[in-house]
């Protein structure tokens, strides 16, 4: 049958088939809708080549030579469980640099599956319920669910209109239950980065609190200003989150990172051999070889297209110039809501996300710009039309 749909009120054009009732979901799986990224990411599979601004994925492809790697490693019978904690080659690979980043031996790495991974069992490893967590909003969908999937307490900090982190506005919302603060540089959706000051402030209000901090540093190295150093180098109570799906374009192949204090590191291996076991192994051994492939190329050409976007944009609509990653969040002008605007704009073939998604306030939309700078031209030119 045909009907609605349940993200935007655009009628479908596609079938859809009844599903059955279970009548026995526990309260946790119903307290949680459907990501609306992923449901507009479904949508563009059923429409004729769409101008698809909707989900992070790189538009270009994996390395080369971490495609070889992972066939020969396939071929050569690298197939089986890995430890827990991940091979030992991948591993060492990655503690020198980040070691020498940091100016620490930040200890045991754990390779998870996907940086998503790596929050859920982090986030799982330090709150119990009725804790609280403080996170920026928006943020990334994913926060506020996987701590209410804990039985913790999401505490969505507004940072309208700029998106930067308020060291008062973030002291002001702990309380004697706040355990865990997460933070996002670059961030998704708004491409704002930390500046050092920043960073400075939030390892001081850690520090005063004792809180433990999770960096989510998954959009590593795409940064258009000089990048500025970890909250992980000045408090050591911080989880620090990187991955391989953005940077290397490997979305597929969930492979994330994670080094923080011994406990926690130890902690979230034990919960990983209940939950994802093991990162995909041969997938490992071709990380390896992707840590040593220059990726400063593709940063650069982000940045021209950082450039394309916004000066496109900011002819029309309210916008905060990013700063890193590949996202952009322009507010829709007058009354409209995000989910209105991303209605009209899907009946002209563009996909894009509501703020809605993202925040508390439905006054944006984002924009993931990791496609063609034709693409780019051709979807802004149409958005800027819709006004």
């Amino acid at each position: 049958m045909r009907g609605m749909c349940v993200f935007t009120g655009v009628r479908c054009v596609y079938t859809c088939r009844p599903m059955p009732v279970h009548t026995h979901l526990s309260q946790r799986v119903q307290g949680i809708d459907a990501s609306g990224i992923r449901k507009v990411f479904d949508l563009a599979a059923k429409l004729k080549d769409p101008i698809n601004f909707s989900i992070g994925l790189p538009d270009f492809d994996v390395p080369q030579v971490a495609k070889d790697a992972a066939i020969a490693a396939i071929q050569g019978g690298q197939n089986r469980y890995t430890q827990t904690q991940g091979i030992l080659d991948l591993r060492e690979k990655l503690r020198g640099p980040l070691s020498a980043e940091l100016g620490r031996d930040v200890g045991e790495v754990l390779v998870t599956s996907g940086v998503s991974g790596g929050l859920l069992l982090g986030i799982m490893a330090v709150l119990d319920p009725g804790d609280e967590c403080v996170f920026l909003d928006p943020s990334f969908v994913a926060y506020r669910h996987m701590i209410s999937m804990t039985g913790g307490v999401p505490v969505a900090l507004d940072s309208y209109p700029d998106f930067r982190f308020d060291p008062e506005k973030v002291e002001a919302a702990i309380t004697p239950r706040t355990k865990l603060l997460i933070l996002c540089s670059p961030a998704n959706p708004t491409g704002v980065m930390m500046t050092e000051a920043d960073v400075r402030a939030a390892a001081e209000l850690a520090r005063k609190h004792d809180l433990t901090v999770i960096s989510d540093e998954i959009y590593d190295p795409f940064f258009y200003l000089p990048k500025v150093r970890s909250v992980a180098s000045l408090w050591e109570k911080t989880l620090l989150l990187r991955g391989f799906s953005k940077s290397h374009a490997m979305t597929g192949w969930r492979l994330g990172y994670a080094v923080g204090p011994g406990d926690l590191i130890q902690a979230m291996a034990k919960l990983q051999q209940y939950t994802f076991v093991c990162a995909p192994s041969p997938l490992q051994v071709a990380a390896v070889a992707a840590v040593d492939v220059d990726m400063s190329g593709y940063v650069e050409a982000y940045r021209v297209k950082r450039d394309l976007v916004y000066s496109l944009l900011s002819r029309k609509f309210e916008v905060v110039k990013p700063e890193g990653a590949f996202y952009i969040y322009p507010k829709v002008p007058g009354n409209t809501t995000g989910a209105e605007f991303a209605a009209r704009a899907i009946e002209r073939n563009v996909l894009v996300i509501p703020g809605g998604v993202f925040s508390k306030r439905d006054t944006h939309i984002r924009i993931s710009y990791a496609v063609t700078d034709e693409k780019i031209r051709e979807g802004c030119e149409i958005l800027c039309s819709m006004l």
